[in-house]
């Protein structure tokens, strides 16, 4: 008989590639992972994993037992998901992630709401970038993740997952108070081609969106300064050292000497709330998209 935990641990290990990001995956030890593989091999007999310079790779049979592990999980994660429906109680355990103005912006109405009308549900959240939340979603780690792609910049979604729309964010440029172009009612990305910009870490969606946009514009960006974090953006911002991209989830309160002017035409992002297809029925999954829905109207109804 196949050990289902052991299974689970080959089959981190086949999607995360190492030892190391396996353990990470599971939050357990790198010794445990190891324990665990050499267990199952025991078990099943013949050898699963191989040297490979300082890491390991998975041997032919290795390869084979862990496509079945991940058919096998997803099957688990389909019973747990049929049972629960058939309950029909929000209970269990449910991890979630956000990226950081939506976890600034959703978490605390969403999950506040969630807490109340269902005690028995314990709630597991962190921030993560949505190339990391949907990640997470597609190895397990994660229940759901709320993540966000751009108006003229999808983000593409791996099969088995399904999602639901939360809300349309308007972006605005944030500005020094004293910007020439502080006192308009809306503003042209080319209005900015020769000042510099504060951006998103190298690499995340939304500064890869931030430079293909202005380029589509004609534009080569500027780039001054990087921070994953809006208001450290807009520290930056208010000591007059560039213009960043505003988006209002997550935005208020601007600190003194920062500015925002909606651009012309209106930019907007989309967020919205990813979970694997097999999860489904589950009672909780639902409870917690229908609670960030109602999250996101009311960010909506303030905007106006």
């Amino acid at each position: 008989m196949l050990n289902l935990e052991r299974l689970r641990t080959l089959d981190a290990l086949a999607r995360h590639g190492s030892v190391s990001g396996a353990a990470e995956g599971l939050h357990i030890t790198t010794s445990a992972v190891s324990q665990q593989l050499a267990k199952l091999e025991r078990e099943v007999g013949q050898r699963l994993l191989a040297k490979h310079g300082r890491g390991v790779r998975l041997t032919d049979a290795g390869r084979l037992l862990a496509d079945h592990a991940a058919r096998i999980l997803s099957q688990v994660q389909l019973a747990q998901s049929d049972l629960e429906a058939q309950r029909g109680q929000v209970v269990g355990e449910l991890r979630l992630s956000a990226f950081p103005t939506a976890a600034r912006g959703l978490f605390p109405t969403a999950l506040a709401a969630l807490r109340a009308e269902h005690p028995a549900l314990r709630l597991r959240s962190c921030e993560l970038e949505p190339e990391r939340g949907i990640a997470g979603v597609v190895r397990g780690d994660l229940d759901l993740a709320v993540v966000l792609d751009w108006y003229n910049k999808p983000m593409p979604l791996p099969d088995g997952l399904v999602k639901a729309p939360i809300l349309d964010d308007p972006a605005d440029v944030a500005m020094p108070a004293g910007h020439p172009l502080a006192g308009r009612e809306e503003v042209d990305l080319e209005e900015f081609a020769e000042d510099e910009w504060i951006t998103w870490g190298e690499g995340e969606f939304c500064h890869e969106w931030l430079i293909f946009t202005l380029r589509s514009r004609g534009i080569e960006p500027i780039l001054g300064h990087r921070a994953a974090e809006t208001h450290t953006q807009f520290g930056l911002v208010a000591a007059g050292l560039g213009v960043c991209v505003a988006p209002l989830l997550g935005r208020h309160p601007l600190p003194p000497g920062v500015v925002t002017v909606p651009l012309r035409p209106r930019v907007r992002r989309h967020v919205y709330v990813v979970w694997r297809a097999d999860a489904d029925r589950r009672p909780s999954i639902r409870a917690a998209v229908r609670a960030l829905r109602a999250a996101g109207e009311s960010v909506g109804a303030g905007e106006g």
